[in-house]
């Protein structure tokens, strides 16, 4: 007599495992060791003009490339970077680091830009669509969502309304199995993420970007499951002229490097000369004259006495800076001579504000 057809085991909807069946993983679990998980939320917050987008685009673009993060091991992937504010900036970001932190020959990085505004909790299943439609089913390795502010439906202080923007975070890490990572603003405090703790409670890693006293830009790993705490990943901001715009005015960005010391007294600065001199010295002369005390600003320093950029721009074209030549020679000369003097720490700009940066030489 034969015996019957096996029964089919029945599909379940919660499986468990048994304890003898448990295994240690050890395939990786990050995406930035001891920075970025491989899967999961990841919260970036800080206030506003702290550089944190700054940094997690660099951050980002080393994982797109699969390159080694200040020392740390990275899981090449690939990257999804959607941008609600700042595109025109961000074209500009994208130049910088290619002419600044990439050979000619180099590979593109596995990185791909997404601009525009959207509804994460109404739109993200059209969002997990469309990525995979482009990217295959496999997707992307990471998700960054800059700001939350831009792309929260409702309010941030809203229990329903961030619990709604969390869960389609969730459903986002969960179509790709990837890590998410949420830009956010701080509260009016400056202590804490901005708006209602559903966002932090959820989240598997909790980075505070914040400004110190040189201007550096130091991320503090705040919040870590299963992984180290208290990590400071210190960074500066150098400027870089990446084009000319249709009106010949030299088009900026700045790159991000390490700055792994603690801020301290500058060096005196190498001799200058040239260009980069008379601009100095007709800044110097323009704030004599001309000077005035800037509204109040965490960035600018207190009790320092500021000139727009405009007037400094006059000054130099009246000084003349370059030996005669074009309106464009002059542009151009100018752009190297402010880009020169700030990247030596000797010049500290904010928005139109220009002013002098105290050494222990007395200027």
């Amino acid at each position: 007599m034969r015996d019957g057809p096996a029964e089919a085991e029945p599909r379940r909807r919660f499986r468990l495992t048994a304890f003898c069946d448990i295994g240690l993983q050890t395939t990786r679990s990050y995406l930035v060791k001891g920075l970025i998980p491989r899967e999961g939320l990841v919260v970036v917050w800080g206030p506003p003009k702290c550089g944190k987008t700054f940094w997690i685009f660099d951050l980002a673009l080393h994982v797109a490339l699969g390159w080694d993060y200040r020392g740390r091991r990275v899981t090449p992937g690939k990257v999804v970077y959607i941008a609600c504010e700042g595109e025109r900036g961000l074209a500009a970001r994208t130049e910088a680091f290619r002419v600044e932190k990439m050979e000619e020959s180099a590979e593109a990085p596995n990185f791909h830009l997404l601009t525009t505004r959207l509804g994460l909790a109404s739109e993200h299943r059209v969002l997990i669509a469309d990525i995979k439609q482009q990217l295959g089913d496999g997707g992307c390795d990471a998700v960054v969502i800059d700001t939350l502010n831009r792309s929260i439906e409702g309010s941030e202080n809203d229990d329903a309304d961030m619990g709604a923007f969390v869960k389609a975070a969730d459903a986002i890490r969960e179509a790709f199995n990837c890590a998410v990572i949420i830009i956010h603003h701080c509260g009016v405090n400056g202590d804490r993420p901005r708006g209602h703790t559903a966002l932090t409670g959820a989240a598997d890693a909790q980075i505070a970007v914040k400004r110190d006293s040189a201007g550096q830009i130091v991320a503090t790993v705040e919040a870590m499951k299963d992984g180290p705490e208290g990590d400071e990943i210190v960074s500066a901001l150098r400027p870089v002229e990446v084009g000319t715009d249709e009106d010949g005015e030299p088009i900026t960005s700045c790159v991000v490097e390490a700055a792994d010391e603690p801020a301290r007294k500058a060096s005196r600065p190498a001799k200058l000369t040239g260009a980069s001199k008379v601009a100095l010295d007709l800044l110097r002369r323009a704030i004599d004259e001309g000077g005035e005390f800037p509204p109040s600003s965490n960035h600018i320093p207190a009790g320092r006495r500021c000139v727009s950029d405009e007037l400094w721009r006059r000054y130099c074209r009246e000084g003349s800076i370059t030996d005669g030549g074009s309106d464009s020679a002059f542009r151009k000369a100018f752009a190297r001579s402010a880009t020169s003097l700030q990247s030596q720490k000797l010049v500290g700009v904010w928005n139109e504000w220009v002013w002098l940066i105290e050494r222990d030489t007395g200027t």
